[in-house]
């Protein structure tokens, strides 16, 4: 790979650490209040359907913010735009919780969104600029560790804080969280030099227009965001299904289906806590192909499971899988556009969003009619060729000398 970042003096352990702390806080929020539909339409006198607009517009704005922060990000400073995406989040996660009715709610959530969109797709580009790219795979890795302990929380947590201390309160625990990442983020910001590394600073004249055209002039890069359409959709297409999948044809307790669908974050831990040895040995290559085929093995298991005990394991299984394909791609994706990395890395988080509904959306439809096993095949039969595709074309690159 060429064009790799020379980072400024100071530490990217400390400016890391920190983004990681605000990364699991926006991810805890993307899923937080699936888990509290009930309360919430109990305290706000509405039906559970009705505050279900709390999640949905909180995914549009998360998702569609993104299409525009890359070119702030690149022209201003990505960790001072996510310093400040970091307060204001702070700010509207505290107003979720002091939301008084269910307007005022959805609106607190649609800021929420638009704040916290910022975060992740920027701290993945942040990394890009200061990680040499033959590292960059083991720090993202690590890095993830705060976006699926978030999410684990936003899935599993939520509801039990939810239980124990009412909803509010779960929003005043991440907007606490969120406050101290906030605070330190503006420390690093004052004391630490290699938060005002940039990529590319020739390019602070170019405009919104320049910095997408030079992104999606990449095939390289038009590749990559693709197969991150593609992953996302058949992923979550089908992963989506898995908790009503177990409830409506083992009669599995809503409990034991959360507590099974939770294991999915544990596959994602162990990949996180071995990344350094996985890239060591398998390489991007070995990676990309094994995780693929690791999927496709785990929604088959789903598929025609004998018992819904067996699920746990397929569901760590798909954990693992996932992050060693989907970790290849994020690290490919900080590199596809050195130039314009924010926009690139924008564009891509967008594309997972966009993938993501559009596989949920067509899953639900197959489930519907023909339930849950075709959907974890073609799941399955699709992971495991787009796996494949990609590591050869991860070796084509490789014999170019890209």
């Amino acid at each position: 790979m060429s064009e790799n970042p020379t980072p400024a003096r100071g530490s990217a352990t400390s400016a890391i650490t920190l983004l990681a702390i605000a990364a699991f806080a926006a991810q805890a929020m993307v899923r937080v209040t699936d888990s509290l539909l009930p309360q919430i339409a109990a305290d706000l006198n509405v039906t559970v359907g009705a505050a279900s607009i709390v999640v949905t517009v909180y995914l549009l704005a998360h998702g569609s913010v993104q299409l525009v922060i890359g070119p702030i990000g690149d022209r201003f400073g990505k960790y001072l735009c996510m310093a400040i995406a970091a307060a204001g989040s702070t700010l509207m996660v505290l107003a979720c919780g002091l939301a008084p009715s269910l307007p005022i709610l959805v609106a607190a959530r649609l800021a929420c969104g638009l704040a916290t969109g910022w975060i992740i797709p920027l701290a993945l580009a942040f990394v890009g600029d200061v990680i040499p790219y033959e590292r960059r795979q083991q720090v993202l890795g690590r890095f993830l560790s705060g976006q699926i302990l978030g999410q684990l929380f936003g899935q599993a947590a939520g509801g039990v804080l939810g239980d124990y201390f009412g909803w509010r309160n779960v929003f005043f625990i991440l907007a606490a969280l969120l406050g101290i990442a906030t605070l330190g983020l503006f420390y690093e910001l004052w004391r630490n030099p290699i938060t005002h590394a940039s990529s590319a600073p020739a390019r602070t004249g170019s405009g919104f227009i320049a910095d997408y055209a030079a992104v999606l002039r990449s095939p390289w890069a038009r590749t990559i965001i693709a197969v991150a359409f593609v992953e996302f959709g058949l992923m979550f297409g089908a992963f989506t299904y898995v908790g009503a999948d177990l409830h409506l044809r083992f009669g599995v307790s809503f409990t034991l289906v959360g507590l099974f669908v939770g294991t999915f974050a544990v596959g994602g831990l162990i990949y996180s806590l071995s990344v350094h040895r996985l890239v060591q040995r398998l390489g991007q290559i070995g990676l990309a192909a094994l995780g693929g085929a690791l999927l496709a093995a785990s929604f088959v298991t789903l598929a025609f499971e004998p018992t819904a005990f067996i699920a746990p394991l397929a569901i760590t299984a798909i954990g693992l899988g996932f992050y060693m394909l989907h970790n290849t791609l994020q690290t490919n994706a900080t590199q596809m556009t050195p130039e314009a990395r924010g926009t690139a890395v924008a564009i891509f988080s967008s594309s997972l969003y966009l993938g993501q509904t559009a596989g949920v959306a067509a899953g639900g439809v197959i489930f519907d009619r023909f339930t849950a096993v075709p959907v974890f095949l073609f799941a399955a039969v699709g992971l495991l060729a787009l796996g494949l595709w990609f590591s050869r074309q991860l070796v084509r690159r490789r014999d170019e000398g890209k």
